[in-house]
């Protein structure tokens, strides 16, 4: 049985032909990686991660290369791989698509399929960058969310409700807490649709002036204004 599993078939693989599937790992490698520079729109860009990709490409060429068709290698490599632990946790979404992308690529040179790699590359990336383009699938910018300091004074009315009314179609309170020692500095949150929205930067500003009003953020998704 152990001799079944020690190499089912021949892994014809000369100096150049090793050259040439990590160089096309290589490049195509550095096509994801321009493409992720290009059409990542996250919080947290990391450089590291960029460089990653290429050398992520250039490895899974190295692995399947080294498994070859022997079945007793690739059980081995499996057993050697499970002892690594990787802390560093993925946080979008996109980042698991190129790390799938980057792999896949290197599977295909490290196997000779030059054509493949070459050729779904540039189709898998032109699709990619469309659909990051693309405003079909976007949402609707109506409700945004707003995070304010507000000092009351003894006033009976909040004095920035006249800028809501000013600026905002309807606006919804949704947290309220006390901060400060004496409490009486108050942290508001709200959902707030704009009667347009190209003035929340004008919101913004009047909102800061107003008395008693401090740290004013407006939040949609990722973008703070």
């Amino acid at each position: 049985m152990f001799s079944e599993l020690q190499k089912i078939g021949p892994f014809p693989a000369t100096s150049a032909e090793i050259l040439a599937n990590i160089f096309v790992a290589m490049v195509c490698g550095l096509c994801i990686s321009w493409l992720y520079r290009h059409t990542y729109k996250g919080p947290g860009y990391s450089l590291t991660f960029v460089n990653s990709l290429v050398i992520l490409s250039m490895i899974t060429s190295v692995v399947i290369m080294v498994i070859g068709e022997s079945l007793a290698r690739a059980f081995g490599l499996v057993g050697a791989m499970s002892i690594i632990r990787f802390r560093t946790a993925v946080k979008e979404t996109q980042d698991i698509v190129y790390i799938f992308f980057a792999l896949v690529t290197g599977m295909a040179a490290g196997v000779g399929y030059h054509k493949m790699a070459i050729i779904g590359t540039p189709f898998i990336g032109f699709m990619i960058y469309m659909f990051s383009r693309s405003k079909v699938s976007a949402p609707r910018r109506e409700e945004y969310l707003l995070q304010l300091s507000y000092s009351p004074n003894g006033d009976d009315l909040p004095t920035y409700l006249p800028v809501f009314k000013k600026y905002c179609r309807r606006h919804k309170v949704i947290n309220t807490r006390s901060m400060g020692v004496d409490g009486e500095t108050l942290e508001l949150s709200y959902y707030v649709k704009f009667k347009d929205q190209e003035a929340n930067t004008h919101f913004v500003r009047e909102l800061q002036s107003v008395q008693g009003v401090n740290n004013v953020n407006v939040y949609f998704d990722e973008e703070q204004f």
